[in-house]
């Protein structure tokens, strides 16, 4: 057994119920996200801008886009979660560390979005490790591979 099945036995095993909450709560809160930075995709544009980045900054701002609008529901229904979160991460890191983190915590004109990256950003590393949870579609898939490997 591998050190990645290992971990991922170990999450299963040790999950606790709530986070199925948070992780469908998480889920929509990233298709939203998504979704209002398709329709400010200038704003997103000229945020990315300030890293002096003009071509890098455009391609960013349409795959931040694309990666929330597809892996948020994947996320909320617990489909490939660990996958999805795994997508998630750059972006979450990135919006962490360069976008939020240099106006500050409690910064009245950045509405909390340095709390907010950084809460989901701890969310997407616990699904990582802990996975979808009991109420998932992965859930579902892996008892019915188990299932399927005993003969049944």
């Amino acid at each position: 057994m591998n050190v990645i099945t290992k971990i991922e036995d170990w999450g299963n095993s040790h999950r606790p119920g709530f986070l199925d909450i948070f992780r469908i709560a998480l889920g929509i809160f990233i298709t939203y996200k998504g979704f209002n930075f398709l329709g400010n995709l200038d704003t997103l544009e000229m945020t990315l801008h300030g890293m002096n980045m003009s071509f890098l900054a455009v391609s960013i701002a349409h795959y931040v886009v694309f990666a929330h609008v597809l892996c948020g529901p994947l996320i909320a229904f617990g489909l490939l979660t660990r996958i999805m979160c795994a997508v998630q991460l750059p972006i979450l890191a990135g919006a962490v560390i360069l976008v939020n983190f240099p106006k500050g915590f409690l910064s009245v004109g950045n509405h909390m979005e340095l709390e907010i990256s950084i809460i989901v950003l701890v969310g997407l590393i616990t699904f990582m490790i802990f996975g979808a949870g009991k109420f998932s579609i992965d859930e579902k898939r892996r008892q019915e591979r188990a299932l399927h490997n005993k003969g049944v």
